[in-house]
């Protein structure tokens, strides 16, 4: 049996790193999907081939049974995305009470780990694909929610954000401590937005980490900003509401700040996100979890100047569209 799911990335409109400690947040689904492929096999090997992530090629074979790890290529990077796969295996496995041997073949439009949900949507599509693989289908918020479980095991710390807007799609407010956490948002207008790319220099897991121990040290400080950041993400909310597009650029502006105070952006980040407000952008902002990878600018009418504006200095952009389309069973063959 092969059962192949796609899931799309995301950018985080408002919120990040807030989220994690209570705080709302807006997160979009976008047109780049990432696909996970499961086929069993009659042994009780997880052999992981990631051969389309924007990074050499690998295939990584786990022994569920010992801490052997055979490693079948000639390079040198193992992607991190293959640590989410093996976790969510592991946690459907768990929450079933089955296992069973798989091999998992992954393929992105997007580059991994450049802050646009890739390692949800591995987590995602992996517990969506091997529940199916092993007899159940599980409801969206199931899947959500141990896709969830996947990225807090693997980062020690994690939001339901990444998870959700890659189960569900369309833009998502997330409030973590409401009873009913998640609401999709109508969409009411275009979003037109680039974004843009430079090489990532610390992982999501060592963020939350440097953000969890800068709110320890200061808490008086950094607890406010924190929640300052939720307050722009109340204010954005509205600003969606009614298509303020205006409004919308001057809180990412704000919210780009207070996330660089917290010490999560970077150089080549702060470059992109000033030049594209320089090209005429009415507001940009990392998104994601920082330390490099991408960001956003919202700019309508000025599109090409943008895109220019991020590849002299030195990133790589491209363009992005909301999607509404979340999880999608794309194949399920016997």
């Amino acid at each position: 049996m092969r059962v192949t799911i796609s899931v799309p990335g995301k950018v985080s409109l408002f919120g990040e790193h807030a989220v994690v400690y209570g705080e709302p947040a807006l997160v979009a689904a976008i047109g780049k999907r990432l696909t996970v492929s499961v086929e069993g096999r009659p042994d009780k090997l997880i052999k992981i081939a990631a051969m389309d992530l924007q990074v050499p090629g690998i295939v990584l074979t786990f022994n569920e049974e010992s801490p052997e790890i055979i490693v079948e290529t000639d390079y040198g990077m193992v992607v991190s995305a293959v640590g989410y796969v093996r976790k969510a295996i592991e946690i459907v496995s768990e929450y079933l009470g089955r296992r069973g041997g798989v091999n998992v073949a992954i393929r992105s439009e997007m580059p991994v780990g450049a802050g646009l949900g890739t390692s949800a949507a591995v987590a995602v599509g992996t517990v969506a694909a091997y529940s199916i693989l092993m007899g159940e289908e599980l409801p969206f918020q199931e899947i959500a929610r141990l896709a969830h479980e996947t990225e807090r095991r693997v980062q020690g710390l994690a939001s339901p954000m990444d998870t959700s807007v890659a189960t569900y799609g369309g833009i998502l407010y997330i409030m973590p401590a409401a009873q009913q956490p998640i609401e999709k948002l109508p969409t009411v207008c275009d979003l037109p937005m680039v974004i843009g790319y430079s090489e990532r220099e610390f992982s999501t897991s060592d963020l939350v980490k440097k953000v969890r121990a800068l709110r320890e040290a200061y808490p008086e400080i950094v607890s406010p900003t924190l929640q300052s950041i939720g307050k722009i993400s109340e204010r954005a909310k509205d600003a969606l509401a009614s298509g303020d597009l205006d409004t919308l650029g001057r809180l990412m502006n704000i919210n780009h700040g207070l996330l660089d105070s917290l010490g999560v952006s970077s150089k080549s980040m702060n470059d992109m996100v000033y030049s594209a407000r320089f090209a005429g952008a009415v507001g940009s902002k990392m998104t994601g979890a920082g330390g490099g990878g991408c960001m956003i600018a919202l700019c309508p009418g000025r599109e090409v100047e943008v895109s220019t504006a991020i590849r002299i200095v030195g990133g790589m952009p491209f363009r992005a569209t909301v999607s509404d389309q979340g999880l999608r069973v794309e194949s399920v063959e016997t």
